[in-house]
Parts: C-alpha cells; sequence; structure tokens
C-alpha cells in the first residue's frame, strides 16, 4: 500500500512540472513569436543614452549599443575630426513653438531634421509643408509613438509605412530617417526598418526638455547645450519646448562663432 502511495505521489509531482512547464512555453510564446518572424535575430530592447562629457568631446554613447545601431546602417556621432551639427527636432504633437523654430531657422540659413508623427501631420499639415519648402528634412517618428521592440513584425510595418504613404500623398514627399519612439529599438527592430528603406538616426546630444510643464532655466539650458557642442554632433531637441524656442537663435549663433558649422542629415559625414 505503501508502494502504491509512492507512485501515486511521483505521478502527481511529474503532471504539475508538466502544468508549469506547459505555462512557461505559452507565457513566452509572444516573445518567441516576435523574435523567430526575423530568424532569431536578437529583439533585446536597448533603450538609447548617453553620458556627456561637458567639453566639447564626442559623449560615450555605449559602445555595444553604437556597434549595433551601426551595423544596421544607422548613425548617431559624425565624423570627430570636424565640427558638423546635425540639427534635429522631435516633434510628436504642435504645442504653439514650431512657427518661431522655422523662422529663427530661416533667419540662420539653418537647415534641421524634423521626426514627426501622424497626429503632427494630422493637425499641421501646413506646417509640414513650410518644413519642406524650406529645404528641411522630415524624418519618420512613426504613427503612434509606441516602442518598436514590443510590436510584430507587421505592426512595426504598418506604423512606418502608413505615416510614410500619408506623407508621400499629401506632400509628394519621400522620408527615408527614422527615429525610434522613446528612443528604443533592438537589432530586429533595426533589420525591418533598414528593410522598409529607412536609416535610424540616435542622437549624441540631448537634454529634458520636453515636459511642457517642467521647462527648465534658460540660461542653464543655453549653457548646458553650449558646453556639450561637440564635433560630428546629432543635437535632440523637442519642438513643443518654450525653453528651446527662446534660446535656438543664441544657440546657433554662438556655436557658429565657435566654429561649428550647421549641416543637414543628407551631408552626414561618418
Amino acid at each position: 500500500m505503501k508502494e502504491k502511495r509512492n507512485i501515486s505521489y511521483r505521478f502527481m509531482l511529474l503532471l504539475i512540472i508538466a502544468i508549469f512547464s506547459l505555462s512557461v512555453i505559452s507565457m513566452n510564446t509572444k516573445e518567441s513569436e516576435i523574435v523567430t518572424n526575423s530568424n532569431t535575430v536578437s529583439n533585446q530592447k536597448i533603450g538609447w543614452g548617453i553620458k556627456r562629457n561637458d567639453n566639447h568631446e564626442q559623449p560615450d554613447v555605449g559602445s555595444k549599443n553604437k556597434k549595433v545601431l551601426e551595423e544596421n546602417k544607422g548613425i548617431c556621432l559624425g565624423n570627430k575630426e570636424k565640427k558638423n551639427i546635425y540639427l534635429t527636432f522631435d516633434e510628436g504633437y504642435e504645442a504653439g513653438y514650431t512657427p518661431q523654430l522655422l523662422n529663427t531657422l530661416k533667419e540662420n540659413q539653418v537647415k534641421a531634421t524634423f521626426f514627426i508623427t501622424a497626429h503632427f501631420v494630422n493637425t499641421q499639415p501646413d506646417l509640414v509643408q513650410q518644413m519642406i519648402d524650406e529645404g528641411h528634412i522630415i524624418g519618420n517618428h512613426t504613427v503612434n509613438h509606441k516602442s518598436m521592440p514590443e510590436l510584430t513584425e507587421e505592426k512595426i510595418k504598418t506604423e512606418v509605412m502608413d505615416l510614410h504613404q500619408v506623407i508621400n500623398e499629401k506632400f509628394n514627399y519621400e522620408m527615408k530617417y527614422i527615429r525610434p519612439p522613446k528612443g528604443e529599438y533592438s537589432e530586429r527592430t533595426l533589420q525591418e526598418t533598414n528593410q522598409l528603406g529607412y536609416t535610424t538616426v540616435m542622437w549624441s546630444f540631448a537634454y529634458e526638455d520636453w515636459n511642457e510643464d517642467k521647462q527648465p532655466d534658460e540660461e542653464s539650458a543655453k549653457k548646458k547645450v553650449l558646453d556639450n557642442l561637440h564635433n560630428g554632433e546629432i543635437m535632440l531637441l523637442h519642438g513643443n519646448s518654450r525653453t528651446n524656442t527662446n534660446i535656438l537663435d543664441s544657440v546657433i549663433k554662438e556655436a557658429k562663432n565657435m566654429g561649428y558649422e550647421f549641416k543637414s542629415l543628407d551631408e552626414f559625414e561618418q
């Protein structure tokens, strides 16, 4: 009788282990499906970040992250020997500052790149047209600004190409640069956006300028931007920032006085 109870106990234990194993497999199915859609390329999420130097030297962007980015034809830093700056803006929505930003850029003869979402183009088509007419680059920031490593291959295609199609149809403009929402990507998502014809553009300078309710002090913000100017810089500013709008003119003028030249991403030098 004791032996039968032992057999029954072992059977129940094996059954519990089997059920647990099936549960783990089930929980991981969604993630594995996302990965296997791209031949098991890594879908480990990379959150872009930089370590500023405040001494006009190129910052530390993380050697591993930079390697993954550049192996997939992305860019984040230009030639370290040339005093070039590539000015970019992220524009998820319009907060009333873009017209002044565009006027400042025009007055200073600077061409920038504006990474926009579907919300921006749907609500501000005249501003998008002005950007194009004045020689700026329009970049893809996806339809809904979702973290791409969390999306399937098909959903990434929709997020990127639906916006691409709208811009093409409304403005006869072909976008070719993309900035991953939230600064998050993976080897898989880089490969998938490459296949859609896009170059991923990260950055080598950014600061906390996006919170409209907590805008940085203008003098300290200007000092931070100027102290961190460096060769080959891809500068990220947010277009919904009152502070950026007010300091942009003096930042451009002082950067030029320091010998820096503002260039378009189409002129990017590695």
